[in-house]
């Protein structure tokens, strides 16, 4: 496999390093520093005062990370800030950050690009591999054993829930007929013959009749809206005042919690807005990296 960090594109960087306005002597958290392309922006403008908490609970992903960071602070040398890396959920963070401590919070939700372009992690369809989808590598269920030892009515709910898919029981019901089911491209393929292609809109064009089902099963396994709704409670307690909230959203479920605690957040006098509308990418960086087409940036303030 290439050097994933080479092929690693952060999406909506600008915006995103932006929005976080870093001081060169704040604490900084990145809960999703997958192959540290945000986390090496923040790192780049702190100082010897500053410090990055990343999290990630990849073993792949943060080992990495930390090579990738460990060079950057190398090159700084005496000007390097402190950097402290945790292999855990970011819905964790309330365990290794001290309250009111934080001057900056970004949280980019996307899958990345290790994981899904290496098809032994089995996140895609693009390649076929072992139907696995963990984020953590180390515990909880594949998403072969979801797909084969669940009920078709649980599959079904799960289905329409976590992937928008209004045709989730006939998807269910085709997978059941198939099962066992153990690859990735064994559980295209099923969908695929269940149910048509979908023209998603204008923007994105037609897409593969299992994507909402991956989808689905990926944030089934990892927990992974409820990992958000965590964090995104957390957050208010764990950043100072005028500190900085970035989050960064790639489908309508996410997004939602994103848009909705923000809200919530600020009727309560929690946080300023500083984006009525979600940040999306522009033209020259859809083109360059097709994946942030997807992408929805919202940013607070700490009141």
């Amino acid at each position: 496999m290439s050097n994933p960090n080479q092929r690693h594109v952060p999406v909506l960087f600008n915006e995103a390093i932006g929005f976080l306005r870093v001081q060169p002597n704040g604490t900084y958290a990145d809960c999703t520093v997958g192959l540290a392309g945000h986390a090496e922006g923040i790192l780049r403008q702190l100082g010897p005062e500053g410090h990055l908490i990343g999290f990630d609970r990849d073993p792949e992903a943060l080992s990495l990370a930390k090579v990738r960071l460990g060079r950057v602070l190398n090159e700084m040398g005496s000007e390097a800030p402190r950097m402290t890396l945790i292999g855990e959920a970011f819905s964790n963070i309330a365990r290794h950050v001290e309250p009111a401590s934080l001057d900056g919070l970004l949280a980019d939700f996307g899958v990345s690009s290790l994981q899904f372009d290496e098809a032994q992690r089995g996140f895609s369809f693009q390649a076929d591999g072992p139907l696995d989808m963990r984020m953590d590598t180390r515990s909880g269920p594949t998403a072969a054993q979801v797909v084969n030892e669940i009920s078709e009515r649980e599959l079904a709910n799960l289905i329409y829930e976590n992937g928008e898919e209004r045709r989730s029981r006939t998807v269910a019901r085709a997978i059941v007929r198939g099962r066992p089911v153990t690859t990735t491209g064994q559980l295209a393929r099923i969908v695929a013959s269940a149910v048509p292609a979908m023209k998603h809109d204008k923007k994105h064009g037609h897409i593969h009749p299992a994507t909402r089902t991956f989808q689905a099963l990926r944030i089934y396994v990892n927990r992974e809206l409820d990992e958000i709704s965590s964090l995104l409670e957390a957050a208010p307690g764990l950043l100072k005042p005028s500190a900085r909230l970035v989050v960064i959203s790639f489908h309508s479920l996410e997004d939602r919690i994103a848009k909705d605690s923000l809200r919530d957040g600020a009727q309560k006098g929690i946080w300023e807005i500083l984006a009525k509308k979600p940040v999306t990418a522009g033209e020259e960086e859809t083109e360059a990296n097709p994946r942030s087409r997807s992408a929805k940036l919202r940013a607070a303030e700490r009141k």
